[in-house]
């Protein structure tokens, strides 16, 4: 019966790693506000009353009702990075480097902005990764290691992309979408492992020295020195290392790129598709983003059937 009682009270959402560090003090201080109060009246009464506090705070992480909202709309940042917490949530944008990359100029690329990202304070080293070069200073296979310049004429010249003929937009032409999908299906079926990631990604490196992570659908890849990517669902993980695969067939030169440059591209990539790899429909519209001191609102293309994220970007990002 108490660990029924216990359970009940426990809110695993604010606490472990969830636990708004500022919102425990601030609710620890005002227990002890409240046993000092107490205790003038009725000493034992005081720290029963501070002890009851703390067992909440320690089960459901606060103790006054609606701290945590209260926290993530009124908390100045400041503070939050006393605490080594970042005011704004991360956004899962799968992998890349730590700069954004020039966007696809598309009525559905105002969402894309920084098409990818790493949201760790560590990112793995990819200088291994970098192709050999021929005499002439371009990378094997005829792509230069820079960057791709612009996403949109690279996707347009290799008949990736192509303008919808229903609506000013681009879309996936029937081809590669059909390639593309058939990657994913065998992909599905066998799952996502380490070493089909970093495969995929074209690191340089033993998968050994990697680990994919999931912790509230959002996943991971991480390296001996931090996280290389995340991704906002499996799906999403999924359609980029299938995607890898598929433009690896379809274009002569993409094994040349540096994995952050193939990041950049397949998160730009990956708002595009209009059938989740899960099956089902796409949608797209905005969502909130919440960590556990703060949240924001994001541009979000969702998997109807499964609630899969496939894409999400800041709206404030959108708006600028």
């Amino acid at each position: 019966m108490q660990i029924d009682v216990v359970d009940e009270l426990r809110q695993p959402e604010y606490t472990g790693d969830n636990r708004c560090e500022p919102c425990a003090v601030l609710n620890l201080a005002i227990a002890a506000i409240l046993g000092s109060i107490v205790a003038r009246k009725f000493r034992l009464g005081g720290l029963l009353a501070v002890g009851v506090s703390i067992a909440l705070i320690y089960l459901r992480g606060y103790l006054v009702p609606g701290t945590p909202t209260l926290t993530k709309r009124y908390l100045p940042p400041a503070v939050l990075r006393w605490f080594g917490k970042e005011p704004e949530p991360a956004v899962a944008s799968g992998l890349g480097g730590v700069d954004a990359g020039p966007a696809i100029e598309a009525d559905r690329d105002s969402t894309a902005g920084e098409v990818a990202t790493f949201e760790e304070d560590a990112a793995v080293a990819t200088d291994d990764a970098t192709p050999a070069a021929d005499g002439d200073g371009t990378a094997a296979g005829g792509a230069d290691d820079d960057a791709i310049a612009d996403l949109e004429t690279f996707f347009l010249a290799n008949d990736v992309l192509e303008p919808c003929e229903d609506r000013d937009d681009l879309c996936l032409t029937d081809e590669f979408e059909a390639v593309w999908f058939g990657e994913i299906d065998p992909l599905a079926a066998s799952g996502v492992d380490v070493e089909a990631a970093v495969d995929a990604f074209g690191f340089d490196a033993d998968p050994e020295r990697f680990e994919l992570s999931e912790h509230g659908g959002t996943y991971r890849l991480l390296s001996e020195t931090g996280a290389a990517g995340r991704w906002p669902s499996h799906a999403a993980l999924l359609a980029d290392v299938a995607a890898s695969r598929a433009l690896a067939s379809w274009t002569d030169d993409w094994d040349a790129y540096a994995p952050e440059t193939k990041g950049e591209a397949l998160n730009g990539l990956r708002m595009f598709l209009e059938t989740c790899p899960s099956g089902g429909d796409v949608r797209m519209g905005e969502e909130v983003v919440e960590s556990c001191c703060s949240s924001h609102e994001v541009i979000a293309v969702t998997c109807e059937d499964t609630g899969e994220r496939l894409f999400e970007q800041r709206l404030a990002d959108v708006d600028a």
